[in-house]
């Protein structure tokens, strides 16, 4: 997905400052973070070990291999993190092909970035071959750009996936506005240096200088992004 993208320092979107959006995938645009977990849940039955509700907070919005990691840690599994990687993309997979919930604002935000033609990338933690598999859903048109957590050296919560989507833009990240919905996509954005609209699916976010926290994306507008950019 290529398109021309303003140099730095240009103002888009009607005169903002604000340069690009930058969006999550899992949780934000998708209601996909339960599909996560009940694969977890899945993959650890047929391996002999049950999961405890509270380690869902631990694993939600990390990169695979860290959740991966910490369940096997956890459960004592006698499997590898490859091994694992495979059999949870396999049965989230599996899940997305039936159904693809979007959040509630979702469409319309897309849809109104779009319209006013703001730059915008989809930065996830989820493997390329997941990411590929929701774009068809929702419409690859709507990205400029997407990041996926196995095409960067260091995925969230590091800085690395909004760094290299905003010069992917040729936007300072500081004038990007960054949608997220766990702590662990917050902390990577404002590692960064953007400013942060968290919208929490599975855990509470807390607001901060550099975050505004609202209940869903029906509350998120370009006016609005604009206004955080300008503030």
């Amino acid at each position: 997905m290529t398109s021309t993208v303003p140099a730095l320092g240009t103002r888009t979107a009607e005169g903002s400052a604000l340069q690009a959006v930058l969006l999550d995938m899992d949780g934000t645009l998708v209601d996909t973070e339960g599909f996560w977990w009940d694969a977890e849940v899945e993959v650890f039955a047929r391996l002999g070990h049950a999961l405890d509700e509270s380690w869902r907070d631990v694993v939600v919005g990390g990169p695979m291999t860290r959740s991966a990691g910490f369940l096997i840690e956890a459960t004592g599994a006698d499997i590898t993190v490859p091994e694992l990687t495979v059999l949870l993309n396999d049965g989230f997979e599996d899940r997305i092909s039936r159904t693809l919930p979007l959040m509630p604002g979702a469409a319309r935000l897309l849809t109104e970035l779009a319209a006013h033609d703001v730059p915008t990338a989809l930065v996830s933690a989820s493997h390329r071959r997941i990411i590929d598999r929701v774009l068809d859903s929702i419409g690859a048109h709507h990205f400029r750009l997407t990041v996926a957590g196995d095409e960067v050296a260091r995925t969230k919560p590091h800085p690395d996936p909004y760094l290299f989507a905003a010069a992917g833009l040729g936007a300072d990240p500081a004038r990007c506005a960054v949608i997220e919905d766990t702590a662990t996509g917050v902390a990577a954005a404002e590692a960064a240096g953007c400013r942060v609209v968290a919208v929490p699916s599975v855990a509470p976010i807390a607001p901060s200088d550099s975050r505004t926290v609202v209940p869903s994306l029906e509350h998120v507008d370009l006016p609005f992004l604009q206004g955080l950019v300008r503030a």
